[in-house]
């Protein structure tokens, strides 16, 4: 199948990295070129959308759209990566929090926020990784960034757990949303379990694990036409359907 264009809808394992999932399908497929449409940390699982060959070309046209995903954040204590990876670097007292104090705090971030991007993210400052100068010690000022959460919603509050789902604009970081908001509640949180369940227009309901042999994977390919077809009249938007099934 090398030159066969198109998109593959991969479900990320955790522990692995957007590029270890690039290379894995590239390998196995024997492709020319592997891109994806954005980035997952390792820690994360979920939609991964891979453009294969000269689809690659078009990845500002398919990368397009919403952002759904499914997580816990873990009240009671703030790391430095806001992640459960990082190092703890604040601990809270969670008595006599309840549970409209979570919500409220969750609500506030509906709709159009500036967001401070975390110090371990790939965003460069004067050409460095901002990550590669916090492994260094080294903190500096972060410009905020305007981002869009269309839906935000608590599924499961057992504390010091968070189980939250949310809908937002490309750009978001979900680890952000947890360090954020253990700062509005007063007690520290950081971001325990991230899975992403749709990119624009493509969802984890026709997503393929990497594991998968050859044969099972090009049977998974979405034809370059189908793909922007899809984009075109879906959008990605927040209230588009996504991947529709007959």
């Amino acid at each position: 199948m090398p030159g066969y264009s198109g998109i593959l809808v991969i479900d990320k394992p955790q522990g692995w990295t957007s590029h270890d999932v690039v290379a894995h399908v590239k390998r196995k497929l024997k492709a020319k070129k592997v891109g994806h449409l954005g980035t997952l940390d390792p820690l994360a699982t979920g939609v991964l959308v891979l453009v294969l060959d000269s689809a690659t070309k078009h990845a500002a046209n398919l990368g397009a759209g919403v952002k759904e995903y499914a997580a816990v954040c873990r009240l009671g204590e703030a790391r430095d990566t806001y992640d459960s990876e990082g190092k703890r670097t604040k601990a809270g007292d969670l008595t006599g929090l309840t549970r409209e104090d979570i919500l409220k705090a969750l609500d506030g971030f509906r709709g159009r926020i500036k967001q401070v991007p975390p110090m371990y993210s790939a965003i460069k400052s004067n050409g460095q990784p901002l990550y590669k100068l916090a492994r260094k010690g080294i903190t500096i000022e972060r410009e905020a960034r305007e981002i869009e959460i269309f839906e935000i919603e608590a599924l499961n509050i057992e504390l010091p757990g968070v189980h939250f789902r949310v809908l937002s604009s490309g750009g978001t970081y979900v680890r952000s949303i947890c360090h954020d908001l253990g700062e509005k509640l007063g007690c520290g949180g950081h971001l325990t379990e991230l899975r992403r369940t749709r990119s624009g227009a493509f969802r984890i309901e026709e997503a393929a694990g990497p594991g998968l042999e050859a044969a099972e994977l090009t049977e998974r390919i979405i034809p370059l036409e189908e793909a922007l077809k899809r984009v075109s009249v879906d959008g990605g938007g927040p209230g588009s359907p996504g991947v529709v099934k007959a």
